[in-house]
């Protein structure tokens, strides 16, 4: 019996091993973690799971006979992130480079199969050659099968995905269909043609981290949603964002117990607002100051800064978080911000999480390269991802909500549940100049008349008593009461049962 024992920690040593210390010293002098290190990080200590730490590759070509390690390039399993159930891929560069094989990814097909089964969320870490040469085709729909899980489960189970070592060719389609992707600076990248072939085909000269690092797709691409200074720290910060998602797209949003009080005003709200209604504001510093404790963790920081998406609690429980920017293009909505928004306020509504809108927004940002680029189908994506989404969103107005963006910006009209406006908020078509010089068009020569007019104007529509009249605005709320009014609405709003006609899919304006 002892003999059986030490054969099987034998076997497990080996398995612990990946591709040997020449190969982990080389990961390390990269300054990468390796695939284990980086699941201790990731989960609870002690918690992880191993499955299939024995399995092999089949392959026979190419004297791939001779090469056989255990686990084959890729450590899957279960585990906790703070007590919560979370199953987990971590891909082994150390092994044949992570080069995906067919019992590679019928490995991580096991792993996303049975978190579906449970509903609990699937961490994949990639850190990957691409496809094994090798097997050919056989790896290819290895690629293919993985795809279609991520597929099957979006919007059923939260997908993430951390890129910390290369990803290209085939292999970045399946992050690409997560719900979010963590990159590490100077370490990772994502193409799908790498340099060479782009020289090739177009004249570039690019490099790998130009053509498809953290800083690329962070900042220009969109393709990542946050950049981190090292594996540590990507991990880290995973763990933290982990614990604002529910497990599956049957529960709740977690709860953590909060130390602050849901009815704390915030007189520093009050002066917000600058008097000259052209002067720019931080709304990060109005969204740190009504969530629980100042915790906000914002998605696509450096992209389309000008609107704010990203998760903050209210009483314990998480709330996504959508907010015009008038730091960034005072504020307009554009091609960029369009498509960020739309994105993330579908993730909350998949996953139950109530929305709150704060809106200061002077219109579309105009000009030929927003209308060649499609602002207009663009655009509508927000305003689809608004209307259709059934969760609780409540909406407060700060300042200007001009226009058709008044309506994207979860309005009364798109189901709003509870809106609210401060009294510096301003809800008109457009503003006063642009209105008055359309409507008084034959006085624009005389400047005492235009000005008169757009005194008229502001005194008539620069507030939002217009929009309260009609019921389009709930309640008209001091600004430091801001909290208070939330929390009491997402507390009334906890059961919300609104459902969407019965449709196989909608058809989005892609």
């Amino acid at each position: 019996m002892q003999e059986i024992l030490q054969e099987l920690e034998k076997r497990r040593a080996q398995a612990r091993m990946g591709g040997g210390e020449a190969r982990i010293d080389a990961q390390h002098k990269r300054g990468k973690l390796t695939a284990r290190e980086r699941l201790e990080v990731l989960l609870d200590p002690g918690s992880f799971e191993e499955y299939d730490m024995f399995v092999e590759h089949r392959n026979t070509d190419f004297g791939m006979q001779e090469q056989r390690i255990p686990g084959d390039g890729v450590v899957t399993g279960h585990g906790t992130i703070n007590g919560r159930l979370v199953f987990v891929f971590s891909q082994d560069f150390t092994v044949f480079g992570g080069a995906l094989s067919e019992t590679f990814a019928e490995k991580i097909c096991k792993v996303m199969d049975r978190a579906a089964s449970v509903g609990a969320p699937v961490i994949g870490i990639n850190d990957s050659g691409g496809a094994r040469i090798q097997e050919g085709v056989a790896s290819l729909a290895g690629y293919a099968d993985v795809f279609q899980r991520n597929i099957e489960q979006s919007g059923v189970i939260p997908q993430l995905s951390l890129i910390m070592g290369p990803c290209a060719g085939g292999a970045v389609y399946s992050p690409a269909m997560t719900d979010f992707i963590f990159m590490v600076k100077d370490t990772s990248y994502m193409f799908v043609t790498g340099p060479e072939v782009v020289k090739t085909v177009t004249q570039e000269t690019v490099t790998q981290e130009q053509l498809g690092g953290a800083i690329t797709h962070t900042t220009k691409s969109s393709v990542a949603d946050l950049a981190f200074e090292n594996d540590v720290e990507a991990l880290l910060q995973t763990r933290r964002f982990f614990d604002f998602l529910p497990l599956n797209n049957k529960e709740k949003p977690p709860v953590r117990e909060s130390f602050d009080r849901a009815d704390r005003l915030e007189m520093s709200l009050d002066t917000l607002i600058p008097d000259n209604p052209n002067k720019p504001y931080d709304m990060l510093e109005l969204i740190s100051k009504v969530v629980d404790e100042g915790d906000f963790m914002e998605v696509q920081p450096k992209f389309a800064g000008n609107i704010i998406t990203g998760f903050g609690r209210m009483e314990g429980s998480t709330v996504g978080i959508v907010a015009n920017q008038p730091m960034v293009l005072a504020g307009c909505l554009d091609i960029d911000s369009s498509r960020k928004a739309a994105r993330f306020v579908r993730f909350c509504d998949a996953f139950n999480i109530p929305i709150v809108t704060f809106v200061d927004v002077p219109g579309f940002l105009p000009g030929t390269a927003q209308e060649y680029g499609g602002i207009i189908k663009h655009g509508a994506k927000l305003l689809f991802a608004f209307g259709e989404a059934t969760v609780p969103k409540v909406t407060v107005i700060t300042r200007k909500a001009y226009g058709g963006a008044y309506d994207v910006m979860s309005s009364k009209h798109l189901r709003g549940d509870v809106n609210y406006a401060w009294p510096t908020a301003e809800i008109a078509v457009m503003g006063a100049k642009g209105a008055v010089e359309i409507i008084f068009r034959k006085d624009i020569g005389d400047a005492e008349k235009i000005a008169e007019h757009t005194r008229n104007y502001e005194a008539r529509f620069a507030n939002p008593f217009v929009a309260a009249s009609r019921g389009f605005i709930d309640e008209v709320i001091m600004p430091h009461s801001t909290r208070r009014r939330i929390a009491n609405s997402l507390r009334i709003l906890k059961n919300k049962d609104v459902r969407n006609p019965w449709k196989k899919h909608d058809n989005l304006p892609l």
